[in-house]
């Protein structure tokens, strides 16, 4: 796949990466670092909160949907990074066994107002379980270069 511009998103398109296998493992070796709270790290301890079992951080999640779409598409395009991000919503709990795709719509594209040889590309960004329903969302804008008349000499 030739590396991707801003020229090449298009509002509207959806593309399907993964799917990611979740493990009990990654859950809790995440939650030991960086959030651990008891509905992260212990199934016994979990069963008896409001997620009702082992579940993975929202931040996990975060982090994972990150991984996913690096390896996906931003590695091979011209992102410059992002701004910051709009929206996270964590919609269900992503449980061990899961195996995650990473749905990615492009909701708007525009030319930067001060740097014309970039452009931003407003993203929605959702993991989908199993069943086919989204587990989180995001939304946030990616700074990607131009090609050809807009790119700077």
């Amino acid at each position: 796949m030739s590396k991707q511009y801003w020229e090449d998103f298009t509002p509207g398109a959806v593309i399907e990466y993964g799917p990611r296998l979740i493990t009990r493992e990654e859950i809790v070796a995440f939650a030991a670092e960086f959030d651990p709270q008891p509905m992260h790290l212990d199934e016994e301890a979990a069963r008896s909160t409001m997620l009702g079992g082992l579940a993975a951080s929202g931040w996990h999640a975060c982090c994972i949907l990150m991984r996913m779409s690096t390896d996906s598409f931003v590695l091979n395009s011209s992102s410059m990074g992002a701004p910051g991000v709009e929206e996270v919503r964590w919609l269900a709990p992503i449980r061990p066994g899961d195996r995650l795709t990473l749905r990615t719509t492009v909701l708007e594209t525009r030319v930067s107002n001060s740097r014309p040889e970039m452009g931003f590309v407003k993203f929605r960004f959702e993991l989908v379980g199993i069943a086919g329903k989204p587990v989180m969302a995001l939304i946030t804008s990616l700074m990607m270069g131009r090609r050809g008349e807009g790119r700077a000499a």
